[in-house]
């Protein structure tokens, strides 16, 4: 646990063991406690372990803030609301209807992690209607103590919001402000299939950067501080990927999995080059390299 200010910490899920990968953010007040992003089932355990340690039990827990429905941010949902049904959850309306039945959600995983599912993330439980708060964007809602500002922030996912606290001016960004290492400078986007959308992206950079937020707060991982920055190096990162995409996809002589390893090999040489060989595996533990070649791929073969 990881205190940022009074009422409002985190924890590290040591996602498969390893840490720094998936981080959920803790409000807490006198009305309760909020969770930001509670992670996968496969992480139930030290979820529990690392709020107990805060004399927290998931009893106390009053919302569920979804920044996305992706399975390493929201897939303990359905669980946690199961051991207390008196818990919100806030997850965009497009995400919504997933989350009172994910079957088409998990079938759909299913064909990017194929045998891995169930290793990586474990159940997936539907959340019962009642308890589902949808968002469309601009609201302002109450959790953990705090009265926060939401708004509507697609391009990793069409269904991912962005919650922002004026009272820390602290914005939590799930993976719009894409995946960064503590103690690291450089910042990977996380752009897996199926709906990346880089027009829409920029546009939900541009609604973050209004709130002028002193702290962006990522799922993977952690806290930063120097907003525009962090966003221009994930944006010239987004450039440069594309480039790579748009020119391997127009190479007749190269077939899809030379494609793919062409694209691997180059995003892996810029990683290692940056961050050295170690943090490069631990960036690509948080956002596989060959999950975004796939989304990237397919944006840029509908756009053409």
């Amino acid at each position: 646990m990881i205190t940022l200010a009074a009422g409002l910490d985190y924890v590290d899920l040591n996602f498969l063991g390893v840490p720094e990968i998936i981080a959920t953010a803790v409000l807490h007040g006198t009305s309760g406690v909020a969770l930001i992003d509670p992670g996968p089932s496969t992480t139930l355990g030290s979820l529990t372990a690392s709020l107990a340690r805060m004399s927290i039990s998931i009893g106390d827990v009053r919302q569920i803030l979804l920044t996305h429905i992706h399975l390493d941010h929201a897939g303990v949902t359905g669980t946690l609301v199961r051991q207390n049904p008196a818990i919100e959850v806030f997850v965009h309306e497009r995400g919504a209807p997933h989350m009172i039945d994910p079957s088409k959600l998990l079938a759909s995983a299913g064909r990017l992690y194929g045998l891995e599912m169930d290793r990586l993330w474990g159940d997936f439980l539907p959340v019962p209607p009642d308890r589902i708060r949808s968002l469309k964007g601009e609201e302002r809602i109450s959790a953990g103590g705090r009265n926060l500002e939401v708004a509507y922030t697609p391009g990793h996912a069409s269904h991912h919001v962005t919650y922002f606290d004026p009272s820390t001016r602290m914005a939590f960004v799930g993976d719009t402000a894409g995946i960064r290492r503590p103690g690291r400078d450089h910042v990977m986007p996380p752009t897996p299939p199926p709906d990346i959308d880089l027009d829409a992206w920029r546009v939900s950079e541009d609604r973050i950067l209004s709130w002028d937020p002193d702290t962006l707060f990522l799922t993977h991982f952690g806290p930063f501080h120097g907003t525009r920055v962090h966003f221009q190096d994930m944006t010239e990162r987004l450039a440069l990927w594309s480039r790579i995409v748009r020119r391997l996809l127009v190479d007749a002589s190269l077939d899809e999995d030379q494609r793919l390893n062409a694209f691997m090999g180059e995003a892996l040489l810029e990683l290692k080059r940056k961050v050295g060989g170690t943090e490069a595996e631990q960036y690509n533990r948080a956002g596989r390299l060959d999950y975004s070649w796939q989304g990237l791929s397919r944006y840029w073969k509908k756009r053409a």
